[in-house]
């Protein structure tokens, strides 16, 4: 197994959502880097178990390593002088779907957990709903969906980096976080069409 603070936080996070008893979707985990800039970027998918296939509420998260991270953590780890602790870009997408009519977004927002859960220093940062129309080829109206995301920036000072319990505990709270909107999203009375398993 590597010992690297980004596959720790990976870890971390997969504990967290799984204690949640979430659902990750079958072929939806990545790892890969970028060629060209050098980024290490981990990407998920997790859902309330027994929602069929999609999902009517699931969580995308995605974990970047960057670059200049990935310097500073060597700088870090051969005890050179840094002068900026590396990161972990977070970022979370609420995905409801299967929906037969678009709800009010205002109703979808209100529900969501406050506050978002803290990230060393900063906490996760939310945008507008984006709202989603599919059409069949004869352009019938199919099913629509609402996606929210929100992104931030975990710094790993040198007491994170040191103690992989602060990684846990961060962890934790992002995975109960998102399990918690997850369950709030799925239990609104909304008009959600049979998945295409059933």
């Amino acid at each position: 197994m590597l010992d690297h603070v980004f596959i720790d936080a990976i870890g971390s996070l997969r504990d967290a959502l799984e204690t949640a008893l979430l659902e990750r979707q079958a072929l939806e985990e990545r790892l890969h880097s970028d060629l060209l800039l050098g980024d290490v970027v981990w990407e998920t998918s997790y859902a309330i178990p027994g929602e069929g296939n999609p999902p009517r509420a699931q969580a995308d998260i995605t974990l970047t390593w960057p670059t200049w991270a990935q310097s500073a953590y060597r700088s870090w780890y051969l005890e050179a002088d840094t002068t900026d602790d590396p990161s972990i870009e977070i970022d979370v997408a609420l995905r409801v779907q299967r929906l037969r009519s678009l709800p009010e977004p205002a109703q979808l927002m209100a529900v969501l957990p406050q506050p978002t859960p803290q990230l060393g220093s900063g906490r996760l940062v939310g945008t507008g709903p984006t709202l989603e129309t599919g059409y069949t080829a004869n352009l019938v109206v199919e099913s629509h969906a609402v996606e929210i995301s929100f992104s931030g920036s975990y710094e790993l000072d040198e007491s994170m980096l040191e103690d992989g319990a602060v990684l846990d505990q961060t962890f934790n709270a992002l995975g109960g976080w998102v399990a918690s909107a997850l369950v709030r999203l799925g239990d609104l009375p909304l008009d959600f069409s049979e998945p295409t398993d059933s």
